[in-house]
C-alpha cells in the first residue's frame, strides 16, 4: 500500500485528502497543513515510486503505469482507512488523478480543488512531451525534469516551488521517471473526455496568472462546466499553494466550508 499520513481533528468529520504531482511528494503541502488541521481532517499520500512509498513492493512489478491503475492505489488507502466522501485536493498532475478519482468513484468525492490543474496540453506542453518521449532514455532524467521545471516554472519568484520539485525528484530512480512519463501517451485523450463530460461535482480551479501553459484551457472548462469555479491568483506561477500559500489556503478552505453549509 501508499505510504500516508493523517491527521485526525478531535470533532470534525470532514476530510481533505491531499494528491501531489509528479516527481513531488506529500512534502508538497506543507504550507497547508497547520491551517487545514485546525478545521478538518487530513490524509496525505505519497504516490507510488515517490516520497516514502518508492520503498513499496510495487516497485518491483513490470506492469505498465495507466491514469486508472495509480488512481487505483489511492483507492486503496481510502478502502483501507474506510474513509467517508472527502474534498479531493490536488496539484499539477494530480489534479489529473483527482479527476480520475471522481471518474472511477464519484461517492467518494464531495468537492475537488485543482491547484494548477492540467487540463489541456497546448504546443509548448505537447512540444515538452515530445523531446521527454525522445530522450527519456538516453539523458538523465533529472536533465529532463529539470528543464521542464524551468519551462514551467520559468521566473525568479517561481524560484522555491521549481527548486521544491527538482529536489523531491532527485528521489526518483531513471526506471521509475521512465513510467510516469510514459503516461504522457494517454493524457491527451484523458484530457479531452474529462473536458467533454462535465460532472456534478464542485471543482475549484486555483491557477497562477503567470501558469501561461495550463491557465487558458482552464479557463474554457469553467465556461462550459456549470459547478466548476476558477480563482486566478496574481503574480503566481504554476505552483500555487507553495507560491501564494496565504490567498491559496483562504480560497480554498472557503470553498471547502461553502459545500458543507446545507
Amino acid at each position: 500500500m501508499l505510504y500516508y499520513k493523517m491527521y485526525e481533528h478531535p470533532s470534525s468529520k470532514e476530510w481533505v485528502v491531499f494528491i501531489h504531482g509528479a516527481g513531488g511528494s506529500s512534502s508538497i503541502w506543507y504550507k497547508q497543513i497547520r491551517e487545514f488541521r485546525e478545521e478538518f481532517n487530513l490524509l496525505l499520500i505519497d504516490l507510488r515510486g515517490h516520497g516514502k512509498s518508492a520503498n513499496s513492493i510495487k516497485n518491483l512489478w513490470d506492469e505498465a503505469y495507466t491514469f486508472p491503475a495509480v488512481t487505483t492505489d489511492i483507492i486503496e488507502v481510502l478502502d483501507h482507512l474506510k474513509l467517508p466522501p472527502a474534498h479531493i485536493m490536488g496539484v499539477s498532475l494530480g489534479t489529473v488523478l483527482a479527476r480520475q478519482l471522481a471518474e472511477m468513484e464519484p461517492d467518494r468525492v464531495k468537492s475537488l480543488i485543482m491547484a494548477g490543474a492540467i487540463t489541456r496540453l497546448n504546443l509548448s506542453s505537447r512540444l515538452l512531451v515530445f523531446l521527454g518521449n525522445a530522450f527519456k532514455s538516453i539523458l538523465p532524467y533529472m536533465w529532463l525534469y529539470s528543464l521542464f521545471a524551468w519551462v514551467i516554472l520559468p521566473r525568479r519568484h517561481h524560484s522555491e516551488s521549481r527548486n521544491l520539485f527538482i529536489r523531491e525528484a532527485k528521489r526518483l530512480c531513471q526506471k521509475e521517471f521512465i513510467r510516469w512519463f510514459k503516461l504522457t501517451k494517454d493524457i491527451n485523450p484523458l484530457l479531452k473526455y474529462f473536458k467533454e463530460k462535465d460532472m456534478s461535482i464542485p471543482t475549484l480551479y486555483i491557477m497562477g496568472d503567470e501558469d501561461l501553459m495550463f491557465l487558458e484551457p482552464v479557463k474554457k472548462i469553467v465556461m462550459e462546466h456549470k459547478l466548476s469555479f476558477l480563482k486566478i491568483v496574481k503574480a503566481c506561477g504554476h505552483v500555487v499553494n507553495v507560491e501564494q500559500p496565504e490567498e491559496f489556503n483562504q480560497l480554498s478552505l472557503q470553498f471547502i466550508r461553502e459545500q458543507n453549509q446545507p
